[in-house]
Parts: structure tokens; sequence; C-alpha cells
């Protein structure tokens, strides 16, 4: 049996959500409908809306459900660029380097297709946006300033970002700002309406709901233009409401308060666990982001392995029966290096042989100890075989 180490990218449905959805799946009606199935979805469909809300310090009218995290950040950044006054009146959106993808790719195509401009910020050796670095930028000029955009937690190397330092300094200078916080949420306090950004996004399926549900949370204050165009059933976002999908999200939601902080201070010693393992039993081996409990995801441990090419790692674990990840792109068969370890400054040929191991629900410390037994012979197997590009003669 496989041991699942893999969180980051998803995390096993709970039993509490798998049971809510089962029953939701069973609710006639479409919440926008006025009859009495139509309203007995929405009272469903509203409930699960404030869970959720209160999950992340929100209030109900500022959750705006979506698809997942993907389009709660497409959602968010698109939208707030657009409401902004797009490429006409203010062009420029602040990104530090090694963001997600899903930031990076909505960016790119506004630039693509909208006349924005992109500006990538800095970040140090360990991941993270410096709220100097951002004042200074913005204290040249913000007026052409639409937004800023960060992750709250890194998805590969799990560095937190100053979050409320970075929002007061935009905050200051009258920029929004929308925080991605998908890795985050769960792992580590998120209180909304404290924070005072614009907009913030998560994913059902980080914290044990779903795939296929997610929310964007929209200040009061904040207006986006919106991405897709229908029957305006939320701010921001027409369409057919997932009214099983959210009551799903709302139990995962539910427990993640409840469970939380035992759930971050479990995962965390894990974590501490197997950083101490693999350093001992992989001398070689870098950790990558930041070294502090404070400072990371709790369920969150990155190395480099040199001389190793990711990929080979991950299909030998595999082979061995543990799900981990390189942490980086693969596109046509073709390895990528991180962009997210080249931000921070590490070399190409350290940075191939990433590996990204994240823990979470039902995680064990037999499974840890399991894992750092078996990476030294994953290890000299795959520094043996080499980089994928290397010439054989």
């Amino acid at each position: 049996m496989a041991i699942y180490l893999d969180h980051a990218a998803t995390t096993p449905l709970t039993p509490a959500a798998l049971a809510a959805y089962v029953e939701a799946l069973g609710v006639v009606g479409n919440p926008s409908s006025i009859h009495t199935q139509g309203q007995q979805a929405k009272r469903m469909l509203e409930e699960a809306r404030e869970t959720v809300a209160g999950s992340l310090g929100a209030e109900a009218v500022e959750v705006v459900f979506t698809s997942g995290g993907t389009e709660s950040v497409n959602l968010g950044v698109k939208g707030l660029f657009w409401a902004r006054g797009g490429s006409a009146v203010r062009p420029r959106i602040l990104v530090p380097g090694g963001e997600h993808h899903s930031t990076n790719d909505a960016v790119e195509w506004l630039v693509q297709y909208e006349g924005a401009v992109v500006e990538w910020l800095p970040v140090d050796a360990l991941g993270r946006l410096a709220p100097s670095v951002l004042s200074d930028r913005l204290a040249a000029g913000a007026d052409d300033v639409a937004l800023v955009s960060f992750l709250w937690a890194n998805n590969e190397v799990g560095t937190l970002q100053p979050v409320a330092s970075l929002a007061e300094v935009a905050a200051r200078y009258g920029v929004p700002v929308h925080v991605d916080a998908v890795s985050a949420y769960g792992y580590v306090p998120i209180d909304f309406g404290a924070l005072g950004v614009a907009a913030l996004s998560v994913s059902a399926h980080k914290i044990g709901g779903p795939v296929g549900v997610g929310a964007l949370l929209l200040s009061r204050r904040a207006e986006v233009v919106p991405l897709i165009h229908g029957g305006g059933q939320q701010r921001g976002r027409s369409g057919t409401q997932d009214a099983a999908g959210a009551a799903a999200f709302a139990a995962a939601a539910r427990a993640a308060v409840e469970e939380f902080p035992a759930f971050a201070d479990s995962v965390g010693a894990l974590r501490d666990r197997l950083v101490t393992g693999i350093r001992s039993a992989v001398p070689t081996a870098v950790l990558r982001g930041d070294p502090s409990a404070e400072g990371r995801l709790p369920g969150n441990a990155h190395f480099t392995f040199p001389g190793c090419e990711g990929d080979s790692l991950l299909f030998l674990l595999d082979m061995a029966g543990f799900s981990v990840s390189t942490g980086s792109a693969c596109q046509a068969g073709v390895p990528e290096v991180s962009h997210v370890l080249t931000a921070m400054g590490v070399p190409e040929s350290e940075a191939r042989g990433a590996l990204r191991i994240t823990l979470g629900h039902g995680t064990t410390a037999a499974e840890v100890d399991a894992l750092v037994a078996a990476l030294p012979a994953a290890v000299a197997r795959a520094s043996k075989a080499g980089f994928a590009d290397r010439r054989v003669a």
C-alpha cells in the first residue's frame, strides 16, 4: 500500500466532508429557484457560505464560491485589474518571483491580451518578499499600479510571507491586494477581516473537501469584473451554484477550525521529525525555504539533492511505495527547473534535484520514518543515473 506524502497537491477527502457531500447530493433544487425545493438548496448553500466565511474570519457576503483555487486566483487577479481601469488607467501589476502558476499565467495573459505591465519583485534566498522591497517600489510611484498579488505560503518550499506587513504597506499607498492562500488554508490561522486585503483565494481540496470547489473572499469594499457572465448569482461570478460541493467544503472547513491548532502542532512535529531524519540519512541534502518552524508551513519539507534529478527520485520513491512531488513542472517529458528555486537564487544544477514532501491528515510517524529509511537508496540510484540530459558515450 502506497504511503501518501503529497498533501500540498491535494489532501484526502475527510469522512465528514464525504458524508456531507453524499447527503447533499440527494437534495434536489436549484438554489436560485423560488419554489420550496430550490429554497431548501439555497438554505444549504448559504449555511455553507457562513461556515466557510467563519473559518476564514470573513463575512458570508464576502464569500464567492468558485470551481477551485485556480478560478479564484484568476477572478481575483484579472477581476481587480479590470475593475481598477485596466491598462488604460493602471496597467501595472506587482508580483513576487516564485508565485504559483495560476497567478503567473493569469498575469502573463493580461500582459499579452490586455496590455498589462507586470513587475516581478525580488524575493530573498528563503523565498520571502520583504515589506521594504514592496514599500520602496510603491514609494517610487503607485498611481499606475492596479494591484499587488502574492502567496500567503509558497506552495513548493513552504515559506510563509509577512502577509500583514505587506498588506499594510500596500494599504498605505491605496493599492488593493490579492492573496493566494490556497496552500496556507487549514495550516495557519487566517483572519480576512483583520488583514484588510481586497481579495483572498482558497480551495476546498487542500483542507479535506472535494476537488472542484473553492472560494474567493472579496471584501465588501472591493469590486471585480467577472470572468464568467450569465445570471449574476454571486458577486463577480455567474453560474448555477454547487450547493453539494459547498456543503462538503463547509464540513471540511468546520473540521479545520475545530482541529486547529492541535492539527498544526502535530503535523509540525512530524515535519521536524522528517527534516531531522533526512538530514541524518542523507547529509548532502539541502533544506530549502525558511528553516525555522514558525517561518514555514507545518506540513512542508522541501529538499534538493545534489547530483540527482528530482524526477528520478520521484519515480524511485514511487516504485518503493511513496507518493511525493518534485514541486516543479514537467512539460512534454522535458524536466524543467523550478521557477520558485531559481527566483530564490538556487543554481540550476542544484534546483534540478528538488523533492517536496508534504504531510497532512492521517500522516503518521511510522510513515515518516519509512520514507527516511527508503531515501538513501533512492538518492544513491538517482545519483548514479545523473541528470536526464547527460550525454551517453
